[in-house]
């Protein structure tokens, strides 16, 4: 197939030579007439020496690069592309653990699959397109997805109606493309948890903290906890295995507390140790008293672009002071940033300030970021998303 071209201003193609997946909209000098957002395209030059093959979108990143090689991007090419994220996924022990049947399968630039995020709970798995091309590719990824996993998916959802551009009027809804199964529990690490993919947030669950909750129950025992932001109650039901003495679960979310509340019971029916409150969260802890030795912050991402990165600082510190505020002589607290435009130092900082503001004595037990299963690409650093900080508060 011959596909459309378009030719970057002179020196433009630098970064590109360094692997990293983006062209910007003003690194283009012109382009072949008639191409539409979601179209393949190949990059040249201002030679007309070829650079790479991609997926065109109308904004500041104009390409999203699928291959520095100028090859089709074709069924063999979504087929290899999956392939090797399956075996990497088996090599570090994810895919096929049956313990844990729920892992991330396609983490966008981190897979060289830019625009392309795929998670999977157990027979069945949740496509999200960040991207018009990918969307305009849905089908044949999710043939090639259930041929990959060797009937160990039977079922794909697809799931984009928020993440895909909005002017791109696609007239995307949310459901099944492969198979349609009405069964939604998935398992990680020996915990059972309902994941809601039609109405979720992301793909239904927070795949990306399953590392820091394992982490959690090591710390759990007799403990007290509050788990703010709560979501589906992944952190609760950590806790409680790890033996909490207590554990409140805070989401300003109706439907967040019933998921929490039906997953608490599908691991621990009956178990008066757990209460779930929808509130605000600052509210929630304006009210508090010192009752918690072990907090987790797990708030949504408070910046999503560069513009709102002050705010969003000054969000993180507000919090964490009245974390610190709250937390007992002795306790730990688990706080999390995923803005990606959030730094690693930015975060820091702000705990750093909320923890002078609050008077406390603290110190830095781990630093927590995304697990195996989202991984960076070397060339791509803006991958890294996901940065927490474990403390001890004295």
């Amino acid at each position: 197939m011959e596909y459309k071209k378009i030719y970057l201003k002179r020196g433009k193609e630098e970064s590109l030579k360094r692997f990293h997946p983006w062209v910007f909209s003003g690194a283009i000098h012109h382009a072949d007439k008639g191409i539409e957002e979601g179209d393949v395209v190949r990059v040249f030059n201002s030679n007309e020496e070829f650079v790479a093959v991609g997926h065109y979108q109308i904004g500041t990143i104009a390409v999203r690069v699928l291959s520095f090689r100028d090859i089709p991007i074709d069924d063999a090419f979504w087929y290899s592309r999956l392939k090797a994220a399956y075996d990497m996924r088996v090599c570090i022990g994810i895919a096929e653990n049956p313990e844990n049947n729920t892992f991330r399968l396609i983490h966008g630039e981190g897979d060289n699959l830019p625009g392309l995020v795929i998670d999977c709970y157990g027979s069945t798995a949740v496509i999200q397109a960040h991207s018009v091309g990918i969307h305009e590719s849905r089908k044949v990824i999710a043939e090639n997805l259930v041929k990959v996993m060797g009937g160990r998916v039977q079922h794909v959802f697809y799931k984009s109606e928020t993440t895909l551009p909005y002017k791109a009027d696609l007239g995307q809804e949310n459901g099944f493309i492969i198979g349609g199964s009405q069964d939604n529990t998935a398992m990680e690490n020996g915990l059972k948890f309902h994941v809601d993919w039609l109405r979720g947030q992301k793909t239904g669950f927070f795949v990306d903290q399953r590392e820091n909750r394992s982490l959690l129950e090591r710390y759990a025992k007799d403990k007290r906890v509050l788990n703010m932001f709560c979501y589906t109650g992944g952190f609760s039901f950590y806790a409680m295995r790890g033996g909490a003495q207590l554990v409140h679960s805070v989401d300003s979310s109706a439907k967040a507390i019933e998921l929490t509340n039906a997953n608490v019971a599908l691991n621990f029916p009956g178990d008066t140790r757990h209460e779930a409150f929808c509130e605000d969260a600052f509210k929630f802890l304006d009210a508090a008293d010192d009752t918690y030795d072990l907090i987790i912050l797990d708030p949504p991402a408070f910046a999503k672009h560069r513009g709102a990165l002050h705010n969003a600082l000054k969000g993180y510190t507000r919090l964490n002071v009245k974390a610190f505020q709250r937390i007992k002589k002795g306790g730990i607290l688990f706080t999390f940033s995923c803005s990606q435009v959030v730094t690693k130092d930015h975060f820091r900082n702000a705990v750093f300030t909320a923890a002078a503001l609050s008077g406390r004595k603290v110190r830095i037990l781990h630093q927590l970021h995304q697990p195996a299963d989202h991984p960076i690409n070397i060339y791509h650093p803006e991958g890294e998303y996901l940065k927490g900080l474990v403390l001890y508060v004295e």
